[in-house]
C-alpha cells in the first residue's frame, strides 16, 4: 500500500487532475490512498474572502467566493462532460452555498475568529477532493470519498492544530483500511481535521504533506509519494540559481533541516511520522512523472560533495536581549523562552555571549508584544528584514576547513549569528534579506562545481 499526496499545482485545473488520474491508474496494483490539496491559489483566495468578511466587506467576500465557485464549476464541466456534470452540480453547489452562508454570517458579526477562519479555509480541500473523486470515478476508477475531518483528530489550536495521533490512527485504521482491503481507492483532503467534538480545524499551511505522512504511518504504507510541480528537492532554489541540480537521495535528517529552513517543496513536519515508521518519502513531479524525483530515507549513501543543498528562509527578525546582571542568573534563560512560548512563536537560531542572548524568529505581528514582555527582564531591541541561510550535508562532520571556505566565499557580506547545528549536518548564519540571491549563487558556485553523480542529477 502507498499514500499519494497531490499538491495544489497537481490538481489546479482539469488537465492537471487528468494527469493525476493517469499517475494513479499506473499504481492501482500498489493499492494507493490519495490525499489532495486545494487547487492552486484557492487557500489564499479563501483567506482573502474570510478577511474581507471579517472586515465587514460582504460584497468583496461574496465576489471572491463567486470566482472560486465558477472555477470549480468550469473544472468539473471539463472533467465530467455535460451529463455527469449535471449530476455532480448539486453536490458542488451545496458546498459553495454553505461557504456563502458562512461568509454572510462573518460579515454580519464583523469579526473573524481563528475557528471561523479554519471553517472557511477547509472548503478548498473539501471541494478539490470531491472534484478528484468525481473525475476518477467517471473514468472507471473504484474510488471512495473520505471526509478527512472524520479521520484526522486534532486539538483545538485553530489555524495550526496538532493531530492527536492515537485517536487519528484508530479512525484511519477502522475507516480507511477496510476500503483499501476491499480494492477501493480512498480520496481525502489534506490539511484539514476536526476536534473530537467535530469542530473543523486546519494543521497549518503546507499541512497536506503532514496529512499524507500521518495516513501513511497509520496504515503502514510501503512508501509516501509527494506529487508536486518540480522534479524533486533541489540543491537550491532554481529561481535564484538556475544551475541548481536535483538531489536523487537525502536522509530524513537532511530533508527535515532543509524543509524547516526554507526549502518549499516539503513541509517540515512531513518527515516526522515517516521517521517513526521508517517509511521512505518520494518527492515527484506530476508534470514529469517519468522523473525519479528525490528519495528520502533513514540512511542516505555517502556523498563526496561537502553539502547536499542550500536553503534560505526570509522574513526573519533578530531579537537581541541584553542583561548585564541577569544573564547567568538561575532561571533567566527559561524566563526568556517562556515569553516566546506564551506567544506561540518558534525560535530558529540562538546565540549567546557573556551579557546577551540573540534569537531569530519568523517576522510576524507578535514581535512588538514579545519585545514588550521581554523588556520586563532585560533591554531588548529587534531588527527585521533578515534571512537565515542554511547549508546541509552529512560531510560537514569530517571535513576540515568547511566554515573557512564558506565565509571566504562571502568575504564582503555582512554575516550575523553563525551556528553549526547540534545535529552536525547544518551550518547556519543570518544575512540581510536583500543579500540572499548573491549569497546563494556564490555558495552554489563554490560547493556544487563538481557534484557527486551518485547523489545529484
Amino acid at each position: 500500500m502507498l499514500v499519494m499526496k497531490f499538491g495544489g499545482t497537481s490538481v489546479e485545473n482539469a488537465a492537471a487532475i487528468k494527469r493525476a488520474g493517469e499517475i494513479v491508474r499506473g499504481r492501482l496494483a500498489q493499492r494507493p490512498v490519495l490525499v489532495v490539496s486545494a487547487m492552486a491559489k484557492v487557500t489564499d483566495s479563501l483567506l482573502a474572502m474570510a478577511r474581507a468578511a471579517g472586515a465587514g466587506d460582504r460584497h468583496r467576500a461574496l465576489e471572491l467566493s463567486r470566482c472560486l465557485r465558477e472555477r470549480h464549476y468550469t473544472t468539473a464541466g471539463e472533467l465530467l462532460g455535460t451529463g455527469l456534470f449535471t449530476q455532480f452540480h448539486s453536490e458542488l453547489e451545496a458546498e459553495c452555498d454553505a461557504l456563502d452562508e458562512l461568509l454572510r454570517g462573518i460579515a454580519a458579526v464583523g469579526e473573524l475568529t481563528p475557528r471561523t477562519s479554519d471553517h472557511v479555509v477547509s472548503f478548498g480541500e473539501r471541494l478539490s477532493s470531491k472534484l478528484v473523486h468525481a473525475s476518477f470515478s467517471a473514468h472507471g476508477m473504484a474510488v471512495q470519498l473520505v471526509d478527512a475531518r472524520q479521520c484526522i483528530v486534532t486539538d483545538a489550536t485553530h489555524t495550526r492544530a496538532v493531530p492527536l495521533l492515537e485517536e487519528t490512527n484508530q479512525r484511519l485504521r477502522s475507516r480507511v483500511k477496510p476500503m483499501v482491503e476491499a480494492g477501493r481507492v480512498p480520496v481525502m483532503g489534506g490539511f484539514i481535521g476536526a476536534t473530537a467534538e467535530g469542530i473543523t480545524t486546519t494543521i497549518g499551511r503546507g499541512g497536506s504533506d503532514f496529512s499524507a505522512a500521518i495516513v501513511g504511518a497509520a496504515l503502514g504504507a510501503e512508501r509516501i509519494e509527494i506529487w508536486t510541480d518540480v522534479d524533486g528537492m533541489m540543491t537550491t532554489d532554481p529561481g535564484i540559481c538556475p544551475e541548481a541540480k536535483r538531489i536523487k537521495v537525502l536522509s530524513f535528517e537532511e530533508a527535515a533541516e532543509l524543509a524547516y529552513f526554507g526549502a518549499k517543496v516539503l513541509h517540515p513536519a512531513t518527515v516526522l511520522p515517516a521517521i517513526q515508521k521508517n517509511i521512505p518519502v518520494y518527492v515527484l513531479n506530476s508534470r514529469n512523472p517519468t522523473c525519479e524525483g528525490t528519495r528520502i530515507t533513514a540512511q542516505a549513501p555517502q556523498c563526496r560533495s561537502t553539502f547536499k543543498a542550500i536553503a534560505a528562509k526570509k522574513r526573519i527578525t533578530i531579537v537581541d536581549i541584553v542583561a548585564t546582571r541577569m544573564l547567568m542568573a538561575h532561571g533567566f534563560m527559561r524566563a526568556i523562552f517562556e515569553v516566546f512560548d506564551r506567544h506561540r512563536c518558534a525560535v530558529d537560531v540562538v546565540s549567546t555571549s557573556e551579557v546577551s542572548v540573540s534569537v531569530t524568529v519568523d517576522s510576524n505581528e507578535s514581535i512588538p508584544a514579545i519585545a514588550a514582555d521581554l523588556a520586563t527582564l532585560a533591554d531588548v531591541k529587534y531588527e527585521g528584514r533578515k534571512a537565515i541561510v542554511c547549508l546541509v550535508g552529512d560531510n560537514i562532520r569530517g571535513t576540515p576547513g568547511v566554515a573557512a571556505k564558506v565565509f571566504t566565499t562571502l568575504g564582503d557580506i555582512n554575516v550575523r549569528m553563525i551556528s553549526q547545528g547540534a545535529s552536525e549536518i547544518n551550518l547556519t548564519f543570518v544575512v540581510e534579506e536583500e543579500d540572499v540571491p548573491d549569497v546563494v549563487r556564490r555558495l552554489h558556485g563554490t560547493f556544487f562545481a563538481d557534484p557527486d553523480p551518485e547523489i545529484f542529477a
